[in-house]
């Protein structure tokens, strides 16, 4: 590596992760990710990363400008990794209740995991703060492709593929390729 790929490294990589490291105030974390960009990890309830967790992807695009964020927002939330996970540039993960992804598991650049509604759907409700949450579960060898979205109470069965830009709503079995807005199942792998 030349002395210019070094000093790109880090402006540009090294000292926005520390940066970010200090604008994270979950303090309940428990593993050591290989962190390839920023990450920032808010709220009160426990984050822990398996073995060999990637968060970042250098040769895929917003490796200079995005950063990925996980929120485990009250103090009985729990977001889980599994072993050799690999968490894309720019993904989000935001739970209330919990999230747990299982091994050989990777989100795709973009995509969002979100265990609650945020906000109730009657007008009258949407400021009092109770909102819907249920877990999302991912299983072993699960691939979720970019700008993809996955909603609260969802399971993606072990080995499933989704497809970029699906929007999950519903459970979706093993061994199968799902995509579409709502996501369905396409075909069995």
């Amino acid at each position: 590596m030349s002395i210019v790929d070094k000093l790109k490294q880090l402006f540009f990589v090294k000292c926005r992760i520390w940066k970010y490291k200090l604008l994270s105030n979950c303090t309940n974390v428990t593993g050591n990710p290989k962190l390839f960009i920023p990450l920032l990890l808010k709220g009160e309830g426990k984050i822990s990363f398996g073995e060999n967790v990637q968060i970042g992807v250098v040769a895929a695009h917003y490796t200079y400008s995005s950063y990925n964020y996980i929120l485990a927002s009250g103090k009985d939330t729990e977001v889980k990794f599994g072993n050799n996970v690999v968490m894309a540039n720019g993904a989000t993960i935001q739970a209330t209740t919990g999230i747990s992804l299982g091994n050989d598991v990777m989100i795709g650049i973009n995509c969002f995991l979100v265990d609650t509604d945020g906000h109730d759907l009657d007008p009258s409700k949407r400021m009092d703060g109770d909102v819907k949450s249920a877990k999302i579960r991912i299983e072993n060898n699960v691939v979720i492709f970019y700008n993809s979205v996955v909603f609260k109470g969802v399971t993606i069965g072990e080995n499933s593929i989704i497809g970029a830009c699906s929007v999950v709503t519903k459970d979706i079995p093993p061994n199968v390729f799902a995509a579409g807005s709502p996501a369905k199942v396409i075909r069995n792998l």
